[in-house]
């Protein structure tokens, strides 16, 4: 379990890319709670983290593209996947839970 950034560091409704050991990862607060997805869209290369949550999907800014937050499967014509990653909120703090086989290292919140 990997601490990611504390609950105040994300605005309801909007997600933030974290680098842990070299992997970026978009981690999102949905009005159903915390959920990450690896940070890019398989489509293009999109920055997920920027894109607009809503009813617990992300669309990617660049060309539409919606995922599922806590699956990673694509909404909108199932073309695309993006893994994703089990979320823990402990007091105020954050863990991404599923980064097996990855480096340990320490994450960094990147605010956009």
């Amino acid at each position: 379990m990997i601490r990611v950034c504390g609950v105040e560091d994300v605005p309801l409704g909007e997600g933030r890319a974290v680098v842990v050991g070299g992997r970026r990862v978009a981690v999102f607060r949905a009005e159903d709670g915390w959920f990450a997805l690896d940070a890019a869209c398989p489509h293009r290369g999109g920055p997920l983290a920027d894109g607009i949550v809503a009813s617990r999907t992300v669309i990617c800014p660049l060309h539409e593209h919606r995922f599922d937050l806590a699956t990673g499967e694509e909404r909108s014509n199932g073309s695309y996947c993006v893994a994703a990653h089990r979320v823990e909120v402990r007091g105020e703090d954050v863990y991404v839970v599923d980064l097996t086989n990855r480096s340990r290292g320490r994450p960094s919140l990147e605010m956009a």
